[in-house]
């Protein structure tokens, strides 16, 4: 199984494979998900943080996409890195041994400070945009 690498110089991730059995290829019927294993574990540096996201060519042609987007795979976990791919599209989609069905991109986070805590209040300091939610600030 090939490693992850950047496909081109001006990159911002890399493409993860899927390491199902070569002679099981898993099919996603539409409206259905699968986690697909990748055959990959990491040691990411604190501080740093692994983002999966989805393949743009995938999404496009297939109607493949992560349903968990972006998914976050953390500095401490160690364990098999697995893609949770959903089908949007109208056609079973089979997930071959070696296919590319995700990018990894690595980024710097600040982390959760573990003493942190959440308090209950009656009301929040005003700001300009206030409650304004989704569309409120314009789509131009």
């Amino acid at each position: 199984m090939k490693l992850p690498r950047p496909q081109t110089a001006g990159s911002a991730g890399a493409d993860l494979r899927a390491a199902v059995e070569a002679e099981a290829p898993v099919t996603i019927e539409p409206a259905a998900y699968a986690m697909i294993p990748t055959g990959l574990a990491l040691a990411i540096p604190t501080g740093w943080e692994g983002q999966l996201r989805p393949r743009s060519g995938l999404a496009a042609r297939h109607g493949v996409t992560l349903l968990n987007s972006p998914g976050t795979i953390d500095s401490d976990y160690r364990g098999e890195v697995m893609v949770l791919l959903i089908n949007h599209g109208s056609e079973p989609f089979a997930v071959r041994r070696g296919v590319r069905i995700a990018q990894l991109v690595l980024a710097r986070v600040a982390l959760a400070d573990t003493t942190l805590r959440f308090e209950e209040v009656s009301s929040l300091n005003e700001t300009q945009r206030g409650a304004g939610g989704f569309g409120s600030t314009g789509v131009g």
